[in-house]
């Protein structure tokens, strides 16, 4: 998780925690992530105008003095289920983060009948995804492809050889059941698809994309079909 999605999630995790609070450490744990990163991105919101408040001492910790939210949402047990699926069989994706903060902000201005509707109900769906890349990596590969910016990736394929290529993404795409990345391989001069599942790792580079077009993947099958919103 990236530093704006992780202050994103923070805030929606104080909107939950209400009047109660809860501890710097609570939130490390959760984010996995040291308590003075905590107390720098709490610094940060606060700057940024979010009403942040501190208690020190036992029974400390900290909160919003000012709650705000979605207005309560409209949804039917069975349509709330339908959301949570989505997200739990799409934890491969990429922004899958993104995914289930916003489910979670669904959840939570839920009215209490439907939600414990929906908790019935989500015994009644079983989920078993394949492997995916590390949380570190898809990060690092989600900013790359919305910022252009280049990757080194170390990749292991079919045949458990590993190669290391600077590539500039061009778009993620779900086939056969894998997400893959489609990117412009500067080692082969050409474009690549990279099973996400076999990236080990993809420290950035900060250096801009030459303007590869996504047209210059080709023809995409019949059936695909970009993400419409």
């Amino acid at each position: 998780m990236n530093r704006t999605e992780r202050l994103f999630a923070l805030t929606e995790s104080l909107r939950r925690a209400s009047t109660r609070g809860r501890t710097a450490q609570q939130f490390a744990d959760e984010f996995e992530v040291t308590v003075r990163t905590i107390k720098r991105d709490l610094a940060a919101l606060e700057v940024g105008g979010l009403p942040v408040w501190g208690r020190t001492g036992p029974g400390g910790g900290y909160g919003l003095s000012e709650i705000s939210a979605l207005p309560p949402v409209n949804l039917t047990g069975t349509q709330a289920l339908a959301l949570s699926a989505a997200v739990s069989a799409t934890s491969q994706a990429p922004f899958s983060d993104s995914a289930r903060a916003a489910i979670r902000k669904i959840l939570d201005v839920l009215d209490p009948a439907t939600r414990r509707r929906a908790a019935e109900l989500s015994d009644r769906v079983w989920v078993d995804v394949g492997p995916a890349a590390h949380r570190r990596v898809m990060s690092v590969l989600e900013e790359a492809t919305l910022d252009q910016f280049t990757v080194n990736l170390t990749y292991t394929d079919a045949k458990d050889q590993s190669t290391q290529r600077e590539v500039e993404p061009m778009i993620f795409a779900l086939t056969g059941g894998r997400w893959l990345l489609v990117a412009w391989c500067r080692l082969r001069n050409d474009v690549r698809w990279f099973d996400l599942s076999r990236i080990q790792r993809a420290p950035a580079t900060r250096r801009p994309c030459t303007g590869h077009q996504i047209d210059e993947i080709g023809t995409p099958p019949e059936p695909a079909r970009p993400v419409g919103v």
